[in-house]
């Protein structure tokens, strides 16, 4: 009866053995629960999530609880990577009934998919408060039966207030302006950790896009409180334990203020935004720290994605679990693959060599962890050639000795719009540290989602093993993957990228865009499964709004192309960031895609079109300029007179590699040295 070993998701596929008698969410089993008349009982989580392990080991493979489950109830396992749709309508459904959301989320629905209860994990017996989930569905059960008019008004409440909350956006009239940017950053300054970055207290998430759009802020205005605030939270990070000291990538989070001891699992969602704003940063300081922090950071975070997130189809796997499995048939142990103690150092790398390696990466006899053991932090660098030599040593003796330990289970689903992070993270770090091999692997990764992830026209979600899913793509798919394909347009010059980003947007303009308030957007194609509400959340959270990412990729592209796509891409974007000014001016934190976008919006963007008759995959010392020195969010983009949209009508001069210069609809004279390209690019 259990429905599960069939799942393209990873994640559904833990839960094939339970005794539960799980099924996908489907309308089978909304009929089945009406035939039955039981409630549905929804469980939502994903493949790396600890305490859905927990709930899992405890309760869903008990056969005890399996047959309560099974006897009273129609249950439904739900990834929430491959159906984020249903994710978002159940967990706003949570957060009204109870203040809080997270996963695993467990909801009761009636037959017609309506909440009348909800909460995340629930214990196998009563603690710290909770009842344990026997006593949560007897509960249930019983009220269903004798006061079932209750349930019926309760679900009808929340299903009221849900659609209300999606109908529509708050109208304005308003516009994105340097001065509410201005008002956005000091606003997030309010809130910054002067101590060990970042903002707010713990648990501390990476601020990915809130830095991006940071650093594009302090390019527009100099100013130096907010170089510093970006600067010292990526160093804080990169030096805590929420970053992985021997193989690279970060963690999901850290659980206490100064980034030091992670939530272990590792998401591509985090790693790629992530990469993309240590790229950024090593390109702005490498003209005086060549071999900086931010340059080493870079280049780990994408060996660790290429080595421990590669599949053989080119695009890149989700997530490694936070738990290690040590023993079959035994609960995992969360970061037991990657934690150390003195004596395991000195076992591995002998008895000096430990020992340095224990104060190099704060391993104590106390530990920082649990059980005495110690997650690697990095505070300092070392400063000869003889211990730099040395920390390679240890670093690469220490990584092949964790490899032989057990290893956290990694999602193997390639999810489109995380790969379409990937895909743009890799092609700009290419282009500003001259890399060309990570373009090879960008380009890889984009090929497979064009071949693979787009079915009669429209793009999935997410595939397994080369085989795509059911699941339609959301908006953040179509966002993502068209400014992954314009990042390879700058990168290589090649026109096919241009048309393919001009295919995907397009179809996401027919099926996302709001009818009756434009500028506005759901989450769901119009054609989609219709559920309780049709979603759509403007607000940036681990990954940015998906909103927010097509007015990415309609601003990129409006610079990108002809004048009449441009002009509408270009009122459309403009209409996109319009509907956020209110979230930039309330809740800047929420905002950091939405910040970043508005920055390249007013300043053009910046255009920088170079005439030249080289290859781009060899940089002229124009490209390598214009690279080093635009700011963030600009389209630069090398080829042949006439060969793409942007170098139409711009020739050569005197038979020589000229650069145009663009902001909006205004353009310099064409320059032909390096320094001229500077100087016009020091112009505000």
């Amino acid at each position: 009866m259990n429905r599960l070993s069939g799942a393209t998701s990873p994640y559904l596929r833990q839960h094939a053995n339970n005794p539960v008698h799980w099924r996908e969410w489907d309308a089978d089993a909304l009929a089945e629960a009406a035939a039955r008349d039981v409630p549905i009982l929804l469980s939502v989580g994903y493949a790396s999530c600890h305490w859905c392990h927990v709930m899992a080991f405890e309760s869903f493979a008990d056969a005890t609880i399996a047959a309560q489950m099974n006897d009273n109830f129609v249950c439904v396992k739900v990834d929430r990577e491959e159906r984020p749709d249903l994710d978002a309508v159940y967990m706003n459904a949570t957060v009204a009934l109870t203040g809080q959301g997270g996963w695993p989320m467990t909801c009761f629905l009636t037959p017609d998919g309506e909440p009348f209860y909800c909460g995340t994990y629930y214990p196998k017996h009563p603690r710290g408060g909770m009842p344990s989930f026997t006593q949560l569905l007897t509960a249930i059960t019983d009220t269903w039966h004798t006061r079932r008019d209750e349930v019926d008004q309760a679900s009808t409440q929340v299903a009221q207030a849900l659609r209300a909350q999606t109908a529509r956006l708050p109208a304005s009239d308003a516009t994105i302006t340097p001065d509410l940017l201005d008002h956005a950053a000091a606003a997030v300054l309010g809130d910054v950790d002067d101590t060990y970055g970042g903002f707010g207290g713990a648990p501390k998430f990476p601020p990915s896009a809130l830095l991006e759009g940071l650093l594009r802020h302090w390019e527009r205005t100099g100013d130096p409180v907010v170089f510093a605030a970006v600067t010292r939270t990526a160093d804080a990070m990169a030096r805590g334990g929420i970053y992985d000291q021997l193989r690279g990538g970060f963690a999901r989070y850290s659980v206490d203020a100064a980034w030091m001891i992670p939530h272990f699992e590792k998401m591509l969602y985090d790693n790629a935004q992530l990469l993309r704003v240590y790229a950024h940063l090593a390109r702005r300081i490498s003209a005086v720290q060549p071999e900086s922090l931010p340059y080493r950071v870079t280049r780990e975070i994408i060996g660790f994605l290429l080595d421990d997130l590669g599949t053989p189809q080119g695009g890149f796997a989700s997530a490694l679990d936070a738990d290690t499995h040590m023993r079959p048939g035994e609960p995992g142990v969360e970061g037991a693959t990657y934690v150390w103690t003195p004596a395991e150092l000195a076992g591995e790398i002998g008895p000096i060599d430990g020992a340095w390696a224990a104060e190099f990466f704060g391993v104590t006899t106390a530990g920082n962890f649990e059980q005495g053991t110690s997650v690697l932090t990095r505070y300092a660098e070392p400063t000869t050639a003889e211990e730099i030599a040395r920390l390679d040593r240890v670093r690469a003796t220490l990584r092949t000795a964790r490899d032989r330990r057990p290893q956290p289970e990694r999602d193997d689903k390639v999810v489109t719009a995380w790969n379409g992070m990937a895909i743009t993270a890799l092609a700009e770090a290419a282009a500003a540290l001259d890399e060309p091999e990570w373009v090879a692997a960008a380009t890889q990764c984009a090929r497979f989602l064009l071949t693979e992830h787009i079915v009669d026209g429209r793009l999935r979600r997410a595939s397994l093993g080369g085989v795509v899913g059911a699941a339609p793509g959301i908006l953040e798919d179509y966002a993502w993957l068209s400014t992954g394909l314009l990042a390879l347009h700058q990168a290589t010059g090649e026109l096919d990228w241009l048309q393919h980003a001009h295919q995907v947007l397009d179809t996401a303009i027919e099926h996302f865009a709001d009818p009756d308030q434009p500028g506005g957007w759901f989450d769901t194609a119009d054609d989609a499964e219709t559920l309780l509400t049709r979603p759509r959340d403007p607000i940036d959270g681990a990954t940015p709004a998906g909103a927010s990412a097509l007015a990415e990729a309609l601003l990129t592209t409006a610079a990108a192309s002809d004048p009449d796509r441009a002009a509408r891409y270009r009122d459309l974007a403009e209409r996109t960031l319009q509907s956020a000014v209110a979230i930039l001016a309330q809740a800047p934190r929420s905002a950091g895609q939405w910040m970043a976008v508005a920055e390249a919006a007013v300043r053009g963007p910046v255009q920088i079109a170079i005439a030249t008759t080289e290859s781009p995959s060899r940089p002229i010392e124009l490209l390598a300029t214009a690279r080093a020195a635009a700011p963030g969010g600009s389209v630069v983009l090398a080829a042949a007179p006439g060969a793409v949209p942007l170098l139409a009508d711009r020739p050569l001069v005197h038979d020589a590699a000229a650069a145009y210069v663009c902001r909006g609809s205004v353009c310099d004279l064409p320059v032909s040295t390096a320094e001229q390209l500077r100087e016009a690019l020091r112009r505000n």
